[in-house]
């Protein structure tokens, strides 16, 4: 039912509940089981909602079958990489690879400013250090996706990031992608039945490009440090006023402008801080959340005085359409 179309039924009922969350993972583990049998799966496990929980899934159903790789490619989000060794390897004692390529894709990208041109180089750089890991694993058969519904609807041009379509020809994996019928709602449910932390599963959602599509233009490791500690501030002043739980993904993006400001009495060139906060149930539209101004200012004095290199913050109040939720 789950594994062998790429079209959602019109009966398949929205997961709405944890009975229905249960439901749902109960029949994808049997057809994972009944997919792979005694074979080995291999996943690329970015720490996002729906690698993590595609992961889950699959160690429930085939245990040390699977073995996942991590790759930091420099450009994840502040702790994201600690986050999935502690839940994974420690937590859920998974097979798990972790590499860190920092250097070797903030080389590739320096000086490239064009989105789709940055989008393929952490693409298929992505592959390449993929590759060479699983060269180093034997008897693989099986190449497990976070895939999700949304992602198949647009994968007509709309995400070039995502693993639709971005996928090698001569690829001798077969494909297990156990959500793709799911919108990330649904997944986030599965993803608590199957006992994950909330702080996982309820996180932001993340591009496979990471920070790489938030650092606007030409990444520069100055801006992207910028970039990932402003990010850091935003999240936790929405956990603490409770907007994280209200707010479908929010996030900070920031341009390859420069902003003059003030400090020490002096003026000074820094970088703007771009807010993004949206609601959807789907990713296929968005409406923008009212931010309260007293949260909006705590944020801002926040980063201008802790981060160094921004020196303003502005609001992004476009919603999608006419804007893509992401700005590259």
């Amino acid at each position: 039912m789950y594994l062998d179309t790429n079209v959602r039924p019109e009966n398949m009922e929205r997961i709405t509940t944890k009975a229905l969350a249960d439901a749902f993972i109960e029949q994808a583990v049997k057809e994972i089981r009944e997919q792979v049998k005694d074979k080995k799966v291999l996943l690329a496990l970015s720490g996002g909602v729906d690698s993590s929980v595609v992961a889950a899934l699959l160690i429930k159903a085939v245990g040390k079958q699977l073995t996942c790789v991590h790759v930091n490619h420099g450009l994840m989000r502040k702790g994201e990489s600690e986050q999935v060794i502690e839940v994974f390897k420690e937590g859920l004692d998974a097979n798990l690879v972790y590499v860190d390529a920092t250097d070797r894709f903030l080389d590739l990208l320096a000086g490239v400013s064009e989105p789709e041109k940055k989008r393929k180089i952490i693409g298929g750089e992505f592959i390449k250090v993929f590759d060479e890991e699983s060269a180093k694993l034997e008897g693989i058969s099986f190449l497990a996706q976070g895939t999700i519904y949304p992602d198949i609807l647009e994968s007509d041009g709309v995400k070039a990031h995502h693993n639709v379509g971005g996928l090698p020809e001569d690829m001798e994996m077969e494909l297990c992608e156990p959500v793709k019928l799911l919108f990330k709602d649904e997944v986030r449910l599965v993803g608590s039945a199957l006992g994950l932390p909330d702080n996982m599963v309820y996180r932001q959602p993340f591009p496979g490009p990471g920070l790489g599509v938030r650092c606007l233009g030409a990444i520069t490791r100055d801006r992207l440090h910028a970039l990932r500690e402003a990010d850091a501030i935003l999240r936790e002043e929405f956990d603490n006023c409770g907007l994280a739980k209200t707010v479908w993904q929010y996030f900070i993006a920031v341009p390859d402008t420069k902003s003059v400001g003030v400090k020490d009495g002096k003026r000074y060139e820094g970088w703007p801080a771009i807010i993004r906060a949206v609601n959807t149930t789907d990713a296929m539209t968005a409406t923008i959340e009212e931010i309260p101004y007293d949260v909006l200012h705590k944020i801002t004095d926040r980063i201008t005085h802790e981060v160094e290199g921004i020196n303003r913050v502005l609001l992004d109040l476009t919603p999608k359409p006419i804007g893509t939720i992401e700005w590259e």
